[in-house]
């Protein structure tokens, strides 16, 4: 574990909790209001790449959970540093009857299409993002679809039911 970027972690922000559970993977979880602060912190020190955005719908809770996964690129042909080792998971929870976040674009352009499919699969609100527009999906939704009170049976009974049955030519 990165000991060191644990430190400067807990010393520079308050209310945040810094776990490493495997020596490759440091875990930090914070308030809303301060992502885009660690998001910056993380950046500047050395953790460039943005993997992924995802999103768990902790429905008992009413809440949604952001998962922002970083990484630092290799520096060295040969080698790897403690530092490129270390995958970081950042997490932060937000409301889930009223799902807005603040864009992290600023930070990481490549969020944009992340914040798009979280937007149309989860209701998420970005406040900020430059065209939350479809993505995936070709259709409008009553519960967004990744929701866990989407009822996927219902869905199914709703639409392909309504299919005309095609009868086949007889020879």
């Amino acid at each position: 574990m990165n000991r060191s970027l644990k430190e400067k972690l807990e010393a520079t922000f308050s209310d945040i909790k810094v776990a490493a559970p495997e020596d490759d993977r440091m875990v930090i979880t914070t308030r809303k209001d301060a992502v885009l602060s660690v998001l910056n912190f993380l950046k500047t020190g050395g953790y460039q790449h943005l993997g992924l955005v995802s999103c768990v719908d902790w429905i008992e809770d009413n809440e949604f959970e952001l998962v922002y996964i970083l990484s630092a690129y290799l520096q060295d042909n040969y080698e790897y540093s403690i530092k490129e080792k270390t995958n970081i998971i950042l997490k932060t929870r937000i409301s889930r009857e009223n799902p807005q976040f603040m864009t992290i674009i600023p930070v990481f352009a490549n969020a944009e299409p992340y914040e798009r499919e979280l937007h149309e699969l989860f209701g998420i609100h970005f406040e900020g993002h430059p065209r939350q527009i479809p993505l995936l999906l070709e259709r409008d939704y009553s519960i967004p679809p990744f929701r866990k009170d989407f009822d996927t049976r219902e869905y199914v009974k709703e639409v392909f039911d309504n299919i005309p049955v095609v009868e086949e030519k007889k020879k």
